[in-house]
């Protein structure tokens, strides 16, 4: 059985751990656990992950390039560095205008 989640007690440099592919979204596992996961994300240009809803706050975190994320019917463009907490319930949409990679948190909690 494949190991899901990235090795533990080990270094990584995060935008080496995931690399693009063409029209592709690309998802590798860092942690997978009953309570949430940290997944690293890539997007070759062009690519979206189409309108859905979360019952759980997600922490998006863009690595490297830009990305445009939709909230309900608000439009934002992250760059390298920034973030958004896409809140519970909200419908979301995010779309590589350029390929970019990003960091995806989603903490299981809080909620029940």
């Amino acid at each position: 059985m494949e190991n899901l989640e990235i090795e533990k007690a080990k270094v990584f440099i995060i935008i080496e751990i995931i690399e693009y592919v063409p029209n592709a979204v690309v998802i590798k596992t860092i942690i997978k656990k009953t309570t949430g996961n940290v997944s690293a994300v890539s997007f070759d240009s062009g690519e979206i992950l189409t309108e859905k809803t979360s019952p759980f706050d997600t922490f998006i975190q863009i690595i490297e390039g830009r990305a445009e994320i939709q909230i309900e019917n608000n439009s934002q463009t992250l760059e390298t560095g920034q973030f958004i907490i896409i809140p519970a319930h909200s419908k979301n949409a995010i779309k590589a205008n350029e390929r970019f990679k990003m960091i995806s948190t989603i903490i299981k909690s809080g909620y029940e």
